[in-house]
């Protein structure tokens, strides 16, 4: 993989730190392949996550992403996404709505 390719540079150019946390997840919206896919995450932030995804996307790709258990839903757009030999493709996501019921809440709000 190139360099720059929208994957951030350093852990200190994050806002919120990740946590190793394995979620599942649907997400739907991408446009060229469409239909719910059902996953799960590598990590998870209070702003964001990233997930597994057997689909290419494209920075800047919306989509919508959902836990299987609890009510968290929200529209997210794609950071980055990554391949990952053999495992598909790893896709950065920040939440742009309401993030209630997240399975972490936000640091500020603490």
């Amino acid at each position: 993989m190139r360099l720059g390719m929208g994957v951030p540079k350093t852990i200190a150019e994050r806002r919120e730190s990740r946590i190793p946390m394995e979620v599942s997840v649907q997400i739907t919206g991408h446009l060229a392949l469409p239909g719910t896919e059902t996953t799960f995450t590598d990590n998870v932030s209070a702003g964001g996550a990233r997930v597994w995804s057997t689909r290419r996307w494209t920075p800047g790709d919306r989509l919508t992403i959902a836990t299987l258990t609890g009510s968290f839903k929200s529209l997210a757009r794609v950071a980055y996404c990554q391949l990952v030999p053999e495992a598909g493709f790893a896709v950065g996501v920040e939440f742009l709505e309401s993030r209630d019921g997240w399975v972490i809440g936000s640091m500020s709000a603490a």
